[in-house]
């Protein structure tokens, strides 16, 4: 029997299914086992503000570490680019739909002072710079919580991630997907990440799940992460694609307000995606990202 561990939420407990499914018809038992995260039991402040790297997988990986399970099922963007030592990204599946979408309006349809809702400093900061006129604020919970205040007319329009929408059967409450050449993903977003022990029966079954060109992509824009050295507090994005053997990142980092985002992107041979995303990190710093994450950091440490 596979123990696979899972947040609670709605969007968790369906990937979490979608793995058990793929594992139950490779002949595998599988057991889905719940576990209340920091960030599932903090629901009332902006994720930024909470800043702590692990928020939705410390008592997981701690389950995993444990042997209270075997495997972990996480949306890949809420993994720390550095694991725990025992633990590895077993497999990453095919990912679904990168992009952010717009809930209730298109970007043109909203007019000028319009209150968009969105948790992710990333968003909002390339929502500022694209459209500095906007009221933008924060939203916290989940999906069906977050739509449901939409529709009581909280915002005129939220931001979410497409994947999750799609995945949970609410795509067609999409407004506009917003190409990432305008809005930058986070890094891993859309994808799933498959955490294990080193060794071991999670490991050796969900190595067969993994899909390796969106593996490769993810290496990279985790590369990027790494480089920069940020979390959530930081409008960082970063995405890959894998294209005949290629791979071409994209990354952002944005100050918070909009003003300024510095922008880049690179290509090179699949087999060295993380390499190529460190190298745009280092790119970027250079480039002026670093006095932007410098400032980041000094107001937070002024306002802590």
């Amino acid at each position: 029997m596979l123990v696979i561990a899972s947040r609670g939420s709605q969007l968790a407990l369906w990937q979490a299914r979608w793995v058990s499914a793929r594992l139950t018809a490779m002949g595998h038992e599988c057991r889905i086992e719940i576990i209340k995260t920091t960030g599932d039991k903090i629901t009332d402040v902006p994720l930024a503000k909470v800043g702590t790297k692990g928020l939705f997988t410390k008592e997981i990986e701690e389950a995993l570490l444990d042997l209270r399970a075997d495997l972990a099922v996480h949306s890949l963007k809420d993994l720390p680019t550095e694991l725990p030592e025992g633990l590895t990204l077993a497999a990453v599946p095919e990912r679904e739909d990168p992009r952010d979408a717009l809930i209730g309006k298109r970007l043109s349809e909203l007019p000028q002072g319009a209150k968009v809702g969105t948790s992710s400093l990333r968003r909002a900061a390339q929502l500022r710079h694209l459209r500095p006129d906007l009221n933008i604020e924060s939203v916290r919970g989940n999906l069906d919580t977050r739509l449901r205040k939409l529709d009581e007319g909280q915002y005129d329009a939220i931001l979410l991630a497409a994947a999750g929408l799609k995945r949970l059967g609410w795509a067609d409450r999409i407004a506009e997907t917003l190409p990432v050449d305008t809005m930058c993903s986070a890094v891993g977003q859309g994808a799933l990440a498959i955490e294990t022990r080193l060794e071991g029966a999670g490991f050796h079954a969900c190595r067969t799940l993994d899909h390796p060109a969106t593996h490769a992509a993810v290496d990279a824009e985790r590369g990027v992460l790494l480089a920069l050295g940020g979390g959530c507090q930081v409008p960082i994005g970063a995405h890959a694609s894998v294209s005949y053997g290629r791979l071409r990142v994209t990354a952002i980092v944005a100050s918070p307000d909009g003003s300024e985002v510095v922008r880049g992107e690179s290509e090179g041979p699949v087999a060295d995606a993380a390499e190529i995303g460190r190298d745009l990190g280092q790119d970027l710093l250079q480039r002026g990202a670093r006095a932007i994450l410098e400032a980041v950091y000094q107001s937070e440490q002024a306002a802590g």
